[in-house]
């Protein structure tokens, strides 16, 4: 996030996109409702009818995969309509000239045919967030996980650039973190791309300087993806697995290709808390712990360092993650000498210029954000105030592209998948729970009552829903929250998995998966 969840507080306009926040992150969403309760506007668009949209001054159901040329149709309206900030765009940025003249191929009335809402809504929409400053930009995976979600980000930021709101109290581009650290993730080099910092690996001089910290010659070229790490295993190009805290058999799209991929290996290690789908697969499991026997920090999705301690002790064998991986480290022939959390977190310190001003001892007394350069530095609230990190902040000139795969005559229907209010992720620690079980214990298919009365599906009977890759048998969810042509699968469900269906076509720069978008056929079973 370039800024932080209390600053929502003080917000006036809302513009969340892709982003069921009530559901996935209701601690940010009671900030948000704090901004609404001090009399801010609240902007919705996301192709479900959520929880927010019924709190919103303006709520919009668009076309599955048509982002960029909804935010590209605002643009148009508000630099026509001269609702731009001109002296901000005239400082502060760059690139200005060429994305203007993009926009003019995106008018209202071309971009209502695309993205299936109306012209007078578009410009509602635009006068409101361009209007009403400071605004905060506020998105989840509905905008990343798609082949185009480097674009949907982009054009985000173009946006929040053009109207003033990037580097200003309340305002930003603020992505809501899929899980608790995976902010902390990244940052310490969770990417196949960068040290810790998001230092490239291909830089010259970051990759001497962890060359000499950890004794070894590194890779000056880029690991793989994920999704690349499979069609690698495919092609025979690895042999060998270690996932750690990971279920990609519920979680990566296409199941059956991730299954059969994994059968493949000659070994696969699995680090986990839980006997996982992925781990029952496994020739070895390490049982790690959670985060309540263990001490250490987590990164949140303000870029807030926390420390974590010790509760209880880890129960049975299990052992902390860092634990493990410093002795298999030592069996393979490198010898890592930590000897605690804290001793790792200094390593993280000395190696990472924005956590170079955060110990153990300040974290005492508090969580801090990123960057710190200094123990005297009291951390950074909102990024990018007065310059942009690169000087001028670079707007794009950016098209629309549709989805990866459409719907056709064989697949009629627009499929997206997303997460429910009782579960999480793939369900490893809710789903063991009695009470969150008892309050959703199968997955579900939403379909619109319209489409379910000319397919003749009754609310709770199993449907088959079958995509290129794949079926699944579920039930049947009646609901308007989706429109017509289009159904949602959570896919915390491992017994009715949406990724069984999902399209493994990735974005070309992020490499994130197409989750939400793929063309998918509904069948009443027969009787």
């Amino acid at each position: 996030m370039t800024n932080s969840i209390p600053e929502f507080a003080d917000s006036k306009c809302f513009f969340i996109i892709g982003s069921n926040t009530t559901e996935n992150h209701p601690i940010a969403a009671k900030w948000v409702f704090r901004g609404k309760a001090n009399g801010a506007k609240l902007i919705v668009v996301d192709p479900r009818h959520t929880q927010m949209a019924e709190l919103a001054d303006i709520a919009v159901q668009h076309r599955l995969g048509t982002d960029v040329a909804l935010i590209n149709g605002l643009m148009h309206i508000i630099l026509k309509e001269g609702w731009h900030d001109k002296q901000y765009v005239e400082e502060r940025t760059e690139g200005f000239e060429e994305m203007a003249k993009k926009l003019e191929d995106y008018p209202p009335d071309k971009v209502a045919e695309i993205t299936g809402v109306p012209a007078d809504t578009l410009r509602q929409m635009a006068e409101m967030y361009a209007k009403t400053k400071p605004a905060a930009i506020i998105y989840c995976m509905g905008i990343t996980q798609h082949t185009t979600g480097v674009d949907n980000v982009k054009s985000l930021a173009n946006l929040a650039m053009l109207t003033g709101n990037v580097g200003v109290l309340g305002g930003g581009v603020n992505p809501l973190r899929g899980q608790n650290n995976v902010q902390g993730a990244c940052d310490m080099g969770g990417l196949p791309n960068v040290f810790s910092g998001y230092q490239p690996v291909a830089d010259e001089a970051a990759n001497e300087k962890f060359s000499k910290a950890w004794s070894r010659d590194l890779p000056k070229k880029p690991g793989l993806t994920i999704m690349e790490m499979f069609n690698a295993i495919d092609d025979g190009k690895i042999k060998a697995l270690y996932v750690v805290g990971e279920n990609p058999m519920l979680s990566d799209p296409d199941i059956h290709h991730v299954e059969a991929a994994l059968k493949k290996l000659d070994l696969l290690i699995v680090q986990d808390i839980f006997m996982t789908p992925t781990a029952k697969l496994a020739h070895v499991v390490l049982p790690g712990t959670s985060f309540a026997e263990k001490d250490g920090t987590f990164s949140n999705t303000e870029r807030r360092v926390l420390l974590v301690r010790k509760a209880i002790e880890p129960v049975g064998n299990s052992r902390a993650d860092w634990e493990i991986i410093v002795d298999l480290a030592a069996r393979l022939g490198y010898p890592m000498e930590y000897a605690s959390p804290e001793a790792v977190f200094q390593e993280i310190r000395h190696l990472t210029p924005s956590y170079a001003g955060i110990t153990y001892a300040r974290l005492a007394a508090g969580g801090l954000q990123w960057p710190c350069p200094t123990e005297d530095h009291p951390g950074t609230m909102f990024l990018h105030k007065d310059r942009f990190s690169r000087g001028k902040g670079a707007f794009t000139a950016i098209d629309y592209k549709p989805p990866a795969e459409v719907v056709d005559q064989e697949y009629p229907m627009w499929l997206s998948t997303g997460r429910m209010f009782a579960h999480y992720h793939t369900g490893t620690m809710t789903r063991v729970s009695p009470s969150l079980h008892h309050e959703q214990e199968t997955g579900y298919v939403e379909i619109n009552p319209h489409d379910a009365r000319d397919m003749g599906i009754k609310n709770g009977e199993r449907v088959k829903v079958s995509s290129r890759r794949g079926e699944i048998l579920v039930k049947a969810k009646i609901s308007d929250k989706v429109k017509r042509g289009v159904v949602f699968i959570p896919f915390h469900f491992a017994e009715a998995a949406a990724n069984v269906l999902t399209n493994p076509a990735f974005d070309p720069t992020a490499k994130i998966p197409e989750y939400k978008a793929c063309a998918v056929k509904v069948e009443k079973l027969a009787a």
